[in-house]
């Protein structure tokens, strides 16, 4: 079933967005599950807050997950990160992989081409003093679409990075609201925030950033220098 916000929670109104915290955002597609709503001002699309799993669901969604160091087709699809990055960074850069999940595998391969990479994740890297230090370079590969405060985490990130630092993240691009409702990467219960090519633009502006490398769902932002 497709339809509007009010056929399944009674009404169809504007909804907070939680990145830009516009109170516009609107009715985008519903389906048998949850509901979607769309920012005008940055063209996030986010599931309303009472739809979240809850932590402990979402916990055993990730333990299923099977991220394997040494599984050459895990490596290959992280490539389409790593391989842009590396082009991008200086010598012996230092980095954090943020959201490494279960079976940390970027991180390492970025060690084997010379850099030095902390990992962070709420379940299962939960070191905070990651948050004392800052970063030539943070990774995020499909983890952006799980944030639940994207306002709050996106800026933190972009915080730890110094200047003339990159912020590289990987997600798949929102497509077109036709094609939305019936969209894979929205069946998935974790994933509640999707992002628009014109989402990167906004946060990109933003933040004063430079978009240096945008292709294929990757979008790798550059800080200013001081």
């Amino acid at each position: 079933m497709t339809g509007y916000v009010g056929e399944l929670h009674g009404g169809v109104g504007a909804a907070l967005c939680p990145l830009c915290k516009s109170d516009e955002a609107v009715a985008f597609s519903c389906d048998e599950v949850r509901c979607y709503y769309r920012c005008p001002r940055c063209s996030m699309v986010f599931v309303a807050a009472h739809d979240f799993v809850s932590p402990e669901q979402e916990r055993r969604i990730y333990d299923q997950h099977q991220n394997d160091p040494a599984d050459a087709g895990y490596r290959e699809f992280l490539a389409r990160l790593s391989e842009p990055l590396l082009r991008l960074l200086l010598p012996e850069s230092y980095g954090l992989d943020f959201g490494c999940g279960p079976g940390p595998t970027l991180s390492l391969m970025l060690e084997e081409q010379g850099h030095t990479v902390r990992i962070y994740d709420q379940f299962y890297a939960d070191d905070r003093s990651v948050w004392r230090d800052y970063y030539d370079f943070i990774t995020a590969t499909e983890v952006v679409e799980h944030l639940r405060d994207p306002h709050f985490e996106l800026n933190r990130l972009w915080h730890h990075v110094k200047p003339g630092g990159l912020l590289a993240l990987m997600t798949r691009v929102v497509p077109s609201q036709r094609d939305f409702a019936n969209w894979y990467y929205k069946k998935d219960p974790t994933h509640i925030c999707f992002y628009a090519v014109e989402t990167f633009a906004w946060l990109a502006a933003s933040w004063k950033a430079e978009i240096v490398y945008g292709e294929g769902g990757v979008v790798i932002m550059r800080r200013a220098e001081i």
